[in-house]
Order: C-alpha cells, then structure tokens, then sequence
C-alpha cells in the first residue's frame, strides 16, 4: 500500500513538473535565441580584439535589461579627447548649483589658444567674446583644444575630478590641460577604463548625476554629428551621444545609443596600437557588430520574427 502511494505520488510530481515545463517553455526557447546571439556578438568581438595589434578594452551595457559584456574592463587607458565629457559633465552640474550660466562670456586672449583646436586658434582678432555653452559644443563637436581649456579653466580641474571621485570612479582622472606635452611627459595623462566610463554614461542617463533640463543638454550636445566611429557604425536617423578620442598610439571612443527598447552603453579603448587607423576600425567595426545585435533585438518578436514597416 505503501508503495503505491509512493508511485501515486511520483505521478502527482511528474505531472506537475511537466505542466510546470510546458508553461515556461517559449520563454525557455526564447532565451536560448537570444543567448546564441549574445554568443555570436562576444565570438566577434573577442575575434576584433585578438585581430587588432594593440590592446582593446570593451563595456557595453544594455541598459534596459542589465546585460554586460566586458573585455578588459578594468584596465586603465588614456582618454585622450574621451575625457572631455566629464567637462561637459562638470560645466553642467555647476550651472545646476548656480556657479556659473552656460551664457555668460568668457574672454578669448592669445595666451589661451593651444594647437588642436580647429576653430578658436583662428579666431579673437582683435577680440572675441563666446558663450561657455558654445565652448561646449566647439568642445564636443569639433575637439577644440581651445575651447576645452577655457572650460576648464572655468570648472577647475580640482572640481572635475572631485566630481569624479564622489561618483566612486577612482581611476578616471583629468590630471592635465589639452596640449599640455610637459605635464603628459611626466606621465600626468587624462584617464579611465571602459567600465568606469560606462558607469559614468549609465548614471547620467538614469538621473542620478544631472537634473532632467541638464541630462537633456548633456545627451544633446553629445549627440550633434561629429567624425567619430561610433556614429560612423550606425544607419542614419539612430541618435548616439559620444565623444572619440585621438592620441599617438591611441584611439577610443565612449558613447551611449538611443534604442527605444534596447538603448545601451558602448565604450571602446585602444593603446599601444602599431597602426592607428586600424584602432578607429576595430572601434567601428565593434560599433556596427554591437548595433546589430541590439537591433535585432529592439525589432523582433520573442521567437525572432522581424515585422517590417514596408
């Protein structure tokens, strides 16, 4: 008797477990799809690092589902004009505090023009007055070196990188003006790694830094067209908010693309690299990989169909 309800009740378990299977199956099916893509992504990417002669760091995070996929993370890398977002970021937040007004002037003198900047180096005879917002857009847009002192000179580094640690990212650093070849010789380089400088995006874009007005402006002058591999990597009409960055040896480029479902962080970081073309590439290369695979996703069903507009 015993026994019986011993095999009765095995049946009962059985039963269940199987109902229990069917019920979850399509989700089951649906995220084995989705794993296999994921696979497919990191096979392409780890393929771009070991192609590249150089060393790559990579982050991407989707940001609507928490999924991260890293390749030396945590390494340190020079930012070159990368670091110029956490101005942006600072001249932000002080206008918030009131420490200044994103259309007050500031002086342009011949003492504050530096080689880079393809704009203010040109400009100010005799004289010229420019907003700190449109320094922030010469900044962004157009890399001036000019322009990103004055910003800091406004800001104060001190400030900048007090921002930064408050935000826990220890190993982002802005130790020195653009052009600054002493202070760069002496080993004061602007840096980061790729998973600080997505935290960095992914805090802003979920507004905990900036105010909404601020996070707006941040995010709209990151994305005005620029030359960069990261912009270059999509199809026109997709909006990414980023900045590239050039150094000798060096390429890399941070940014954040607005998928409606799927938006997601992609930061990307060369050095020792023996051709610095094949950097900005590997960059484009991985941005085209990555949006790929997130548009698939932002577009297809849970089993994959893709129901086109036409």
């Amino acid at each position: 008797m015993s026994g019986f309800l011993k095999g009765k009740q095995f049946g009962y378990i059985l039963t269940a477990w199987l109902l229990l299977m069917s019920v979850q199956a399509p989700y089951l099916q649906a995220e084995t799809k989705t794993a296999v893509l994921e696979k497919k992504l990191i096979s392409d990417l780890r393929s771009f690092s070991d192609q590249l002669d150089g060393v790559l760091g990579l982050a991407i995070k989707d940001l609507s589902t928490g999924r991260t996929i890293f390749i030396n993370e945590n390494e340190i890398f020079p930012q070159a004009s990368s670091i110029k977002m956490t101005i942006l970021l600072e001249v932000l937040k002080q206008a918030e505090e009131g420490k200044l007004k994103l259309d007050e002037f500031i002086n342009l003198t011949p003492e504050a023009k530096v080689g880079g900047g393809l704009i203010l180096a040109y400009l100010g005879y005799p004289a010229l007055k420019i907003s700190i917002r449109d320094l922030c857009v010469l900044m962004v847009v157009l890399s001036d070196n000019t322009a990103t002192n004055l910003l800091i000179d406004r800001a104060g580094l001190k400030n900048i990188n007090n921002r930064l640690q408050g935000l826990g990212l220890n190993q982002t650093k802005l130790q020195r003006k653009m052009m600054d070849v002493k202070a760069a010789g002496e080993g004061r380089e602007n840096l980061s790694t790729p998973l600080e400088m997505m935290s960095l995006l992914e805090k802003i874009y979920k507004g905990s830094v900036l105010s909404p007005a601020s996070k707006q402006e941040f995010f709209n002058i990151l994305s005005l067209p620029k030359d960069s591999p990261l912009q270059q990597a999509v199809p026109e009409g997709v909006v990414v908010a980023d900045k590239p960055g050039e150094l000798e040896a060096v390429r890399c480029n941070s940014g954040l693309v607005f998928l409606k479902k799927h938006p997601y962080v992609i930061c990307v970081m060369t050095t020792y690299l023996k051709n610095e073309a094949e950097g900005n590439a590997t960059i484009k290369k991985i941005g085209q990989a990555a949006f790929s695979y997130f548009d698939r996703l932002e577009r297809s069903s849970d089993y994959g169909r893709i129901v086109s507009e036409k």
